[in-house]
Parts: C-alpha cells; structure tokens; sequence
C-alpha cells in the first residue's frame, strides 16, 4: 500500500483535541491523521517536523512538553512508499496523553530536519536513527555513530542490510553442517 492510496484520516481522527488544534497551527503540512486506541497519530511532511513539534509543545491547550522517544522505522517488506519514517513520541502531563507525530523520508533523500534545538533531548535519538537507518538530520549539532563503529559500513537496521551467521546443529540439520576449525592458540 502506498502513501498516496492510504486512508488520510480515520472517523476518530477529527475529534481528537491534539489533531485539531495542529491543524490550526500547520494546515497544509499535515499529510494525514489517525487515532489507535485514543492516541492520535500525526503525519507531516518533513519540513514541518521542528514547527510541529514546537506547536504540540506551546500551545496552551495541548502542552506536549514531554519527548519520550524517536524511532525509525523501514518500510522496505511491506511496500509502502517512501520506505522511512521517523516517528516523534509526546507526552502531555496536562492532559495525561500521548501523541505520536510521524514524518516520511524517501530513500533517495533521507535527510530530515533536526530537532535539537528545540528539543536537547533529541541529540542521541537523532544519532540513533542515523546510526541505524542512515537518515541524517540537517542542523544537528554532532550527528556521529553512537552504537556502531565509526568505519562500520551501512545502516544494521535497514531490512535490506545482510545478515550473517554460523549455521548450527540442530536435529533437522545433523551431520550437514560444515565444521570450520577456530584456531585458539
């Protein structure tokens, strides 16, 4: 399914207070809209990711001040376009509720907007997602590795990386595997 075939909103969607009061804020950003379970989910186009982060946390009614996690995620097996998202999770003490703001990245352009500035407790997330995903994150102020390497090559939780192993014994494969002698000394 792609983006462009997906449903842009669901019923519950424009009852939901965090979802009406961005679309004040960020009309014509807002991609679609939909709510799981009494949380909302946001989806925004990647050049508004900092102004709607911004939004959910100053206005006076929502108060989303709480970042709780960034996460990346690879669309590549369910073939849905474009293959990467970066989803944005808040709290609200306020109103005890949580909302998660989504923005698409494409592969052939996988830079979003950094949202540091605003929100310091972004910096390692971002450096996570990048490390990972190999999404980059324009005006973060150190986007280095931070769980791999600095010469490793490519982006471990990508579902196109390759994944390596040893074969082991087990009662189906008995007597087919190849033993390598590992020379310890």
């Amino acid at each position: 399914m792609s983006q462009e075939t997906a449903p842009v909103e669901s019923p519950a969607a424009a009852e939901h207070l965090a979802i009406t009061r961005l679309r004040v804020h960020l009309a014509d950003s807002i991609i679609g809209a939909e709510v799981s379970f009494g949380q909302p989910a946001i989806t925004v186009t990647p050049d508004a990711i900092l102004p709607a982060t911004v939004a959910l946390r100053d206005d006076p009614v929502l108060k989303y001040i709480r970042l709780s996690d960034i996460c990346g995620v690879d669309n590549l097996k369910r073939g849905i376009t474009p293959r990467f998202e970066v989803i944005y999770h808040f709290y609200s003490f306020l109103r005890n509720d949580w909302v998660r703001l989504k923005a698409l990245a494409d592969e052939r352009d996988l830079v979003m907007a950094s949202i540091v500035s605003e929100w310091p407790a972004a910096n390692w997330f971002e450096r996570e997602i990048y490390d990972m995903f190999g999404i980059e994150f324009s005006g973060h102020p150190n986007l280095t590795r931070i769980l791999m390497p600095d010469d490793w090559e490519g982006h471990p939780l990508r579902k196109d990386y390759p994944i390596y192993g040893e074969e082991v014994d087990f009662s189906v494969n008995v007597g087919k595997v190849q033993r390598k002698e590992i020379g310890y000394g």
